[in-house]
């Protein structure tokens, strides 16, 4: 009679049994078997600081140009706050070596819309050995408001630890969109300022370093759940914003610095096409950040507003590049897509104009492709090659498209 050459159940008393060469083995002890093998490979991916080989920074920063072109600044800055928190944690791994205790630099990147703050975090995420999560500030709002409690950050870098605890005290979050938390006037606010100034002071523990305790499943939804104590002083915090409209603040800072023959010739260093690289903390105060927080954050970085030349590259150089990505897009219908290179200069040209960043790219290339993505797979046509005057048909169709509705 047949039965589970595990277990020994014979086959009335299953639900399923699977034959082999020479033996059987039944449904329960297949289930039994999937949960020990997803416990140990959870065990062998787990993160272990030991079996890191630990990339200095120029060698992070290798890493990055293969998907970010430009922002050499902000790569270095980057580079280096993630090489030493990964000291940090091996430092405090090594017990007895304690006399000197390095501290966290939180970092604030600040850069207009489009120049790839975002990205940089996404990228830096794919070589890390640690936690890491993106949160927005922009759903944040104080505890018992509609929005999302400022624990749920913690939340999200539990859930990308597997809810290992230990794991997530190691782990870096990147806090998108900072600039939408700042308070909407220059002065302490008398009311209420429920996703401004009250989300600030609920960050205050988080960048510093307190023991918070987190809901796992995040908020208010299931207050009956048990809490989770999370020390967050080893977590790296890395905040993006765009800070839209920063520049004016820097400008009045730079005028009033000195007066007469001086101020002239200080006028003409001072490039006033990229005012963020002057960018200080007095600035991020009046824009609407409290000293607190600015304390928090040491090292403050810019991004370059992107040239024409870098958005050329863009276009065709990093590993996902967006050109690469249609033409990768194509393949798989077996279609081999061209573009002409006076094509790339114009939607270049385009995206300068609608000063989007590199989105704005992305929106314009959408643009042109439509028609061909929508046509392509239905006919015939092994190869297809995008030209100038096709390309600006696309676009001034568009254009009359959109002058019509409005």
């Amino acid at each position: 009679m047949d039965k589970c050459s595990f277990c020994g159940r014979e086959r009335k008393d299953t639900n399923l049994l699977i034959a082999g060469i020479s033996g059987h083995i039944c449904d329960s002890c297949i289930e039994q078997a999937n949960a020990i093998l997803e416990e140990e490979l959870k065990k062998k991916n787990s993160f272990d600081l030991g079996q890191i080989k630990l990339l200095k920074p120029a060698e992070i920063k290798e890493f990055l140009d293969q998907y970010v072109i430009g922002q050499d600044e902000a790569k270095k800055f980057l580079s280096v706050a993630v090489y030493n928190h990964y000291k940090r944690l091996m430092q405090h791994q090594h017990t007895g070596d304690e006399d000197v205790e390095i501290e966290k630099s939180n970092i604030l990147l600040v850069g207009e819309t489009g120049t790839g703050k975002t990205l940089l975090a996404r990228t830096i995420a794919k070589m890390l050995h640690v936690p890491f999560t993106i949160v927005d500030a922009t759903v944040l709002t104080e505890a018992g408001y509609v929005g999302e409690d400022i624990e749920s950050i913690l939340t999200r870098l539990l859930q990308a630890a597997d809810y290992n605890i230990e794991a997530a005290e190691k782990g870096i979050v990147f806090i998108d969109e900072i600039d939408k938390i700042a308070r909407k006037s220059d002065n302490p606010s008398i009311t209420r300022d429920v996703s401004g100034e009250g989300v600030q002071q609920g960050l205050l523990k988080l960048l510093e370093g307190a023991i918070v305790n987190v809901p796992p499943q995040g908020g208010r939804k299931h207050p009956e759940q048990k809490m989770i104590p999370v020390n967050t002083k080893n977590i790296l915090f890395i905040a993006g914003g765009a800070f839209d409209g920063i520049e004016r603040k820097i400008a009045n800072r730079l005028n009033t610095k000195v007066v007469g023959y001086q101020a002239s010739k200080n006028k003409d260093l001072i490039d006033s096409a990229n005012l963020l690289q002057y960018i200080a903390p007095q600035d991020l105060k009046s824009f609407g950040l409290i000293p607190e927080i600015i304390g928090r954050m040491p090292v403050i970085t810019y991004l370059h507003p992107l040239t024409r030349d870098t958005l050329r590259r863009i276009l065709t150089e990093p590993k996902n590049a967006i050109i690469k990505q249609y033409k990768k897009l194509f393949s798989i219908d077996d279609i081999e897509l061209k573009f002409e290179d006076s094509v790339l200069d114009y939607i270049v040209d385009k995206a300068v104009e609608f000063k989007l960043g590199a989105r704005g790219i992305r929106s314009i290339c959408e643009t042109i492709m439509i028609d061909t993505m929508f046509e392509a797979p239905s006919k015939d046509k092994k190869e297809i090659t995008i030209s100038l005057g096709f390309a600006k048909e696309k676009i001034e169709k568009a254009n009359m498209a959109r002058l019509k509705a409005s």
